[in-house]
């Protein structure tokens, strides 16, 4: 049965939810694990990308991933010789992600911020404030990525061209951008208006139910819906309610957190 929203009842979800307390094991925690905004941005690529699989085990791969970089993950990836990345991490594994993977896209920011100067110059180095969303700038970053030397597999960059909800990068893009009590919003160059609804099977579920949304497939075509819905309760802020409607549907489900697409 659907259960269509009302504006009211959307801001009643914020106001509860926008609170530390709720963030818990959400990776969006190891962002706020640090004060400079360099360091955010750098833990915040690595905690996204390997934002898959059950919530303990994205964990334990993050904490051990941002434990070797050490106290400053920016400093980290500037003053490490690309060379050391593989040693490093070459015991690590998360599912069918491999050192070499982790590897590479730590290789990948290093190029990235050498060569931009910061992770959010190198992803709005594409982005115009004329575009509607964000989604030509991700395409951008995504290959951006490949580029700079991140050779794996499409489970950690996201196949933008070929239709892929980006739910991960959409997540990263939330954090950096917004700013409230659970996104930390360093990102003053991407307007969080362009936003686009991450995405997962879990949500697209509560957005079936929602009636935001008919079609099937936990795609990019239904982010993009999904987004165009939300912007008519929050036009300047679509993705507002994210973090809110998934909070309530882990209370529903008794507060054990899901597993993560």
């Amino acid at each position: 049965m659907k259960h269509p929203l009302t504006s009211d009842e959307l801001e009643r979800w914020y106001a509860r939810y926008n609170d530390r307390t709720f963030v818990g094991a959400d990776p969006v925690g190891f962002v706020h694990a640090f004060d400079n905004p360099d360091d955010c941005q750098v833990a915040g690529l690595v905690a996204s990308c390997l934002a898959y699989g059950r919530v303990a085990q994205i964990s334990s791969i993050v904490s051990r991933v941002l434990a070797v970089m050490g106290p400053s993950p920016a400093a980290f990836i500037r003053s490490t010789p690309q060379k050391d990345f593989l040693p490093l991490v070459c015991n690590m594994g998360h599912r069918f992600c491999k050192g070499n993977d982790i590897a590479s896209l730590l290789t990948a920011a290093k190029r990235l911020v050498i060569e931009y100067g910061s992770l959010e110059a190198a992803f709005c180095s594409n982005l115009s404030p004329g575009h509607e969303t964000v989604l030509p700038a991700m395409a951008s970053f995504a290959q951006k990525l490949i580029a700079a030397g991140f050779d794996s597999p499409n489970h950690l960059v996201p196949a933008v061209s070929r239709g892929s909800a980006c739910k991960r990068l959409n997540l990263y893009l939330r954090w950096m951008a917004r700013n409230d009590n659970i996104d930390v919003g360093i990102w003053k160059s991407v307007s969080p208006a362009q936003l686009i609804i991450p995405l997962d099977i879990h949500m697209h579920r509560q957005c079936l139910a929602f009636g935001l949304t008919k079609r099937k497939a936990a795609d990019m075509k239904t982010a993009l819906e999904v987004t165009a819905a939300f912007r008519r309760f929050a036009p300047q802020d679509p993705v507002r309610y994210d973090f809110a409607i998934t909070r309530r549907s882990m209370e529903q489900q008794g507060g054990k957190p899901h597993a993560v697409s």
